[in-house]
């Protein structure tokens, strides 16, 4: 029986059945004591594919945490083929401070990637953790949520010209595939293109755990585990139904024409036909209204939660389907 190679990083070792719980130094504070980030590594008796599982690279950015929790930690992972690299919290000063950024730098974690050791303070950490757990890895998955004030479908965003990518992101079994490199300096693209094939998901609201949500990502690893063999046990998973936006105009965010209070009449993974009133935004009086009406048929993958608005402020993010799609949703559905 092939064992696959023990899993090393700077400062440690784990060897094929072992498991270890570590704290890895990615910075220091203002007085020089250690930024440790949680990791969890597990090294199966079995040869396979490498995956790391990533979250809150942005602070606030929670539902992902319990996913890679779980994986690490209860699920049963004694038939594991290949290894795997956990790390539910990549920007821990901003989850200690509860914000979307780094506070230390006033960064965004998720454009510093893959780092620079001699760089900025979030490219010194970035660098740090793709070094050592993310580009050893053959395939990603980094778990997002939307940022405070919205919330999203679960969904998957990921480079659908990169036959492994495609492959990853079609076993996640999400409705929704969002066809797209990523930006610069994003973990997902810089990680593909150093040659882990990796997928972002987004599911959901920043500063909560959201059971329903997490229990469907959940489920999206595992597929991906079945389909690359890391787990017998496990199956590929078929969502009921999915759509693949590939053009740039088969999406948009509609946005606030006026200010005011905003009425919401959807929830996020809604199916719209067009010309149908998705939200409307008053005055304090109700004196003053404007309608929001779908542009064409398609699904919200985010939706406002904040009720208040400025004009130009996103209101809700939509995406095009096919008549073949509406009519697999609504088969679904029944």
């Amino acid at each position: 029986m092939e064992q696959p190679a023990p899993f090393t990083y700077d400062g440690g070792r784990v060897d094929p059945g072992e498991t270890q719980n570590i704290r890895y130094t990615v910075s220091e504070t203002y007085l020089g004591d250690p930024v440790k980030m949680p990791v969890t590594i597990v090294v199966g008796e079995r040869a396979g594919p490498t995956v790391v599982i990533t979250a809150a690279t942005h602070g606030d950015e929670l539902n992902g945490i319990e996913v890679v929790r779980e994986v690490a930690h209860e699920w049963d992972l004694s038939e594991l083929r290949g290894r795997l690299v956990c790390l539910p919290i990549l920007n821990v000063p901003g989850f200690i401070a509860q914000q979307r950024y780094l506070p230390i730098y006033d960064r965004d974690l998720n454009r510093a990637f893959p780092g620079d050791r001699t760089g900025t303070g979030a490219q010194r950490m970035a660098a740090r953790i793709f070094e050592n757990f993310v580009a050893p890895a053959d395939l990603g998955i980094d778990l997002h949520t939307s940022t405070r004030g919205r919330s999203n479908m679960l969904h998957v965003r990921a480079d659908m010209g990169d036959d492994t990518v495609e492959r990853v992101a079609r076993a996640f079994a999400s409705n929704v595939i969002i066809d797209s490199e990523g930006a610069e300096g994003t973990l997902r693209r810089e990680a593909t293109a150093a040659g882990t094939s990796t997928i972002t998901v987004e599911m959901g609201e920043a500063h909560r755990f959201q059971r329903s949500l997490i229990d469907r990502a959940l489920d999206g690893v595992r597929s991906v585990f079945a389909e690359f063999g890391l787990l017998e046990s496990a199956h590929v998973h078929w969502p009921g139904w999915r759509t693949v936006v590939e053009d740039a105009g088969e999406k948009t965010w509609l946005r606030a024409d006026a200010g005011g209070l905003v009425d919401v009449r959807v929830e996020r993974g809604a199916f719209v036909e067009a010309g149908e009133r998705i939200a409307t935004i008053a005055n304090p009086f109700k004196t003053s209204t404007t309608a929001v009406e779908a542009p064409f048929d398609g699904v919200l993958v985010g939706v406002l939660e904040n009720p208040v608005v400025y004009p130009g402020n996103p209101l809700c993010h939509i995406v095009r389907v096919d008549e073949r799609t509406r009519t697999a949703i609504e088969s679904h559905e029944r």
